[in-house]
């Protein structure tokens, strides 16, 4: 996150329900991959995606058989006049041969609580059907 500082006032309604627009594909052929909620904003509101199906996998080196995340980049106010820029965020999967939704889902919350932009997520389902809810943490905000 970059920081800069304008001028102006600070309306936290307007700030608060900025941010990331989460969108999501799967170029697997039996694994599916749905935004349900499709913004994730500063003022804690979550992003949802629901993956079905049991994959198929990757069999080469293509893009074939993987599945993507991705958090567009935004700005928003902080409430002392501060402009934070949030970097978006592309994150692809390559999926197993009998993959199940669920152990899809641990694997991209994994991925984005390990990384170090401000997103958190928790993985829940079951081998049917799974969810990723995906938030956005800021320190000191």
């Amino acid at each position: 996150m970059k920081r800069g500082k304008l001028a102006g006032n600070y309306h936290p309604e307007v700030e608060l329900a900025k941010g990331a627009a989460l969108t999501a594909a799967s170029y697997d052929r039996t694994q599916k991959i749905v935004v349900t909620i499709g913004k994730v904003t500063v003022g804690g509101k979550p992003g949802f995606v629901e993956i079905s199906g049991i994959a198929t996998g990757q069999q080469d080196a293509g893009i074939d058989g993987t599945i993507n995340i991705w958090l567009s980049i935004f700005r928003y106010m902080r409430p002392d006049g501060t402009m934070d820029h949030v970097a978006g965020w592309n994150i692809p999967l390559a999926l197993k041969a009998g993959q199940t939704p669920f152990e899809t889902a641990k694997a991209f919350a994994a991925y984005i609580n390990a990384g170090m932009r401000p997103y958190k997520a928790e993985a829940a389902g079951t081998k049917i059907k799974a969810t990723v809810t995906i938030v956005f943490i800021s320190c000191g905000f």
